[in-house]
């Protein structure tokens, strides 16, 4: 079985059980080097099979994935994040269609969620907004023109942008374009749940700025929206009149 694997953000403890046992036991493990925590790599038997995905090309990587299901092997393509999210992982799983191996996918903490709780701060307020938007610049990945950025700011929801801060000034302007105020506020997140985390905040008048003085040009989250600050109305959930199944109003 081929097993694609969440390696989480960064943080070697925000692996799930289940991912870190198919780590565990894993005959082969291909992991994407450039991005994925080396220190999961000790979860490994001595005697697993470890290639670095950095430098391969997609059927080298399937070829390995093949050629291990059919020896017996247990297969995990550690992906960082969540597998499911710029992971590149749809053309693996096509390439393992058409020779008929089976594959599963173990989802994982994504670096939006990381960054979240690195702030910390809710993404989803009452009153404020009860979206989120998890999109990216356009940069040598083209993106679909009904998903430009300023188009997406438009609804005014909290958006966590991947890929983008080496972009930040663009990006800004983007975003105001959009609808967005310049005074909206803007956390950029470096390295999410690593040792070396790092946190800049500011607005979009004066984000990029901040970001290039702190020298972040790469591996960060942008957060972008008003529920980074504005004044919000306490969820229902837990207001004493309002009941629900699990529990009545105040007698």
């Amino acid at each position: 079985m081929i097993y694609f694997v969440g390696a989480g953000p960064g943080d070697p403890e925000l692996i799930t059980v289940k991912g870190a046992k198919l780590l565990a036991r894993a005959d082969v493990v291909i992991y994407t080097g450039s991005l994925v925590n080396r220190e999961l790599l000790d979860l490994c038997k001595p005697e697993t099979e470890i290639y670095n995905s950095a430098g391969m090309h997609l059927e080298e990587i399937t070829q390995i994935m093949i050629n291990a299901h059919q020896a017996g092997r247990e297969v995990v393509r550690l992906h960082t994040g969540d597998p499911s999210l710029y992971g590149a992982i749809q053309e693996q799983m096509d390439a393992l269609n058409s020779t008929a191996v089976p594959y599963a996918v173990v989802p994982g903490v994504s670096s939006f969620l990381a960054a979240a709780a690195a702030i910390p701060h809710e993404l989803t307020l009452p009153g404020i907004t009860q979206t989120v938007i998890l999109t990216r610049m356009e940069g040598r990945t083209p993106v679909p023109k009904k998903e430009s950025i300023s188009s997406l700011a438009a609804h005014n929801a909290t958006m966590c942008i991947f890929l983008s801060v080496h972009m930040l000034d663009g990006l800004a302007r983007e975003l105001i374009t959009g609808g967005y105020g310049d005074q909206t506020p803007v956390v950029v997140v470096e390295k999410a749940s690593w040792p070396d985390e790092r946190v800049v905040t500011g607005t979009l008048a004066n984000i990029a700025e901040k970001a290039r003085e702190a020298g972040i040009n790469r591996t960060a989250m942008i957060i972008v929206g008003d529920v980074l600050k504005a004044d919000y109305t306490p969820s229902r959930l837990y207001d004493p009149d309002f009941t629900h199944g699990f529990r009545g109003g105040k007698s």
